[in-house]
């Protein structure tokens, strides 16, 4: 139990260090730079490994598995990040525009699903 408490408060802190950064001391770009960073990849990579230490096989697999399947699903993210500045800045509110992006996402996700389950890779 302690674990997952420590991996949830690990988390956050990182969420609460980039919101501060850009709210609080008003740097966007470098609260950009450290959220683009891969840190819940790598910090799931961390949990991975040390859930599996013990095991290296597995560990070894579920790692290489995990790590082809984020790339792969980052690219279908990334218009989402396009799409909603647009909308904002066209006049659609937060709310239309977040759910747009949203829905933008989910359906690039299913379409990468499909792709990938043409080459042997299922989820």
């Amino acid at each position: 139990m302690m674990l997952v408490a420590v991996k949830i408060l690990t988390s956050a802190v990182l969420i609460y260090i980039v919101n501060e950064i850009v709210v609080k001391h008003s740097k966007p770009l470098v609260g950009s730079l450290i959220a683009s960073l891969p840190l819940v990849s790598l910090l799931t990579f961390f949990w991975i490994y040390f859930d599996l230490r013990a095991k290296p096989d597995e560990a070894i697999e579920k790692l290489a598995s995990h790590s082809v399947g984020v790339f792969w699903f980052v690219i279908p993210s990334l218009p989402a990040f396009l799409l909603i500045p647009y909308l904002l800045k066209k006049g659609i509110g937060f709310w239309p525009s977040m759910v747009a992006g949203c829905v933008l996402t989910v359906t690039l996700y299913y379409v990468m699903s499909r792709i990938l389950a043409r080459f042997g890779m299922v989820m």
